[in-house]
């Protein structure tokens, strides 16, 4: 996939211009029950007080500012300015220290070991993999920790949605295949992940279905988060159920909607 990293710029410098950061959930991006990829990362991640952290492809800054509130040093970027300044004025609405970085993924220009712990959220599908995984192997310390999820791509009703979304996302957005598992093992070790989001997809044909609500005018990874406490019932029945299919039958992970990594330097 050729990637342009001028065109993924406008098209986020765009969607920063629309965002209301009263609106924008912090805490719940990852203790909502509906957020089940970053509260086994946090759990993976353990207390992060004191460790330097960045947010790598931060968009609006929501693990940012989470990780600035639980004590982090935090760094913010992204490709975007535009994002920047969202993430600027969420961490200032929260009382957050953030610092930000105006870089692309693949060369950030920072300094080689400066960080404990990278975050990448949503990231991976919009850059080139394995450059972008070397380049958080240089400015990761020693020991350090790598963290990210992403949508995967083998599942048919998840491609089915991005064609109708095709009005909130860029051409060159690819999901991972479970395959590129294996550029994560090349480069780092202790390489560990799981997957989310099988059979509670149905939330997904809800929204489309019952509820009518348009891809193309409402993100669903987003109206997930910030209508979770209407969903947690539904939400919390198709995710024990889940559980159980994926621990008797793990071929299926690949078939979920999105993977989650961790691994280390």
């Amino acid at each position: 996939m050729d990637i342009t990293p001028d065109r993924e710029e406008r098209f986020h410098d765009e969607w920063a211009a629309s965002v209301d950061v009263e609106q924008i959930p912090v805490d719940e991006s990852f203790q909502a029950c509906t957020a089940p990829e970053c509260r086994w990362i946090a759990r993976q991640l353990g207390d992060v007080a004191g460790r330097r952290v960045l947010d790598l492809g931060c968009g609006m800054g929501e693990a940012a500012v989470y990780f600035a509130k639980l004590g982090a040093d935090v760094t913010a970027a992204d490709l975007s300015s535009g994002m920047l300044g969202v993430v600027q004025r969420l961490a200032a609405r929260h009382n957050a220290s953030v610092r930000t970085a105006k870089c692309c993924a693949t060369d950030t220009a920072l300094p080689d070991a400066a960080f404990d712990v990278v975050y990448a959220g949503n990231l991976l599908h919009h850059v080139e993999v394995e450059p972008t995984l070397r380049e958080v192997h240089r400015i990761l310390k020693p020991g350090g920790v790598f963290v990210c999820w992403d949508p995967l791509k083998h599942n048919p009703l998840i491609n089915i949605y991005r064609r109708l979304a095709s009005g909130v996302r860029t051409e060159e957005e690819h999901p991972l295949a479970m395959k590129e598992i294996r550029a994560f093992r090349r480069i780092f070790r202790n390489v560990r992940y799981e997957c989310f989001w099988l059979l509670a997809q149905w939330i997904f044909l809800r929204f489309f279905l019952i509820e009518r609500v348009s891809p193309n005018r409402q993100r669903y990874w987003k109206k997930i988060i910030t209508e979770h406490r209407r969903l947690e019932p539904i939400y919390r029945r198709w995710a024990r159920l889940d559980e159980w299919v994926l621990r008797a039958l793990p071929f299926l992970k690949r078939y979920c909607w999105n993977v989650a990594v961790v691994c280390e330097k």
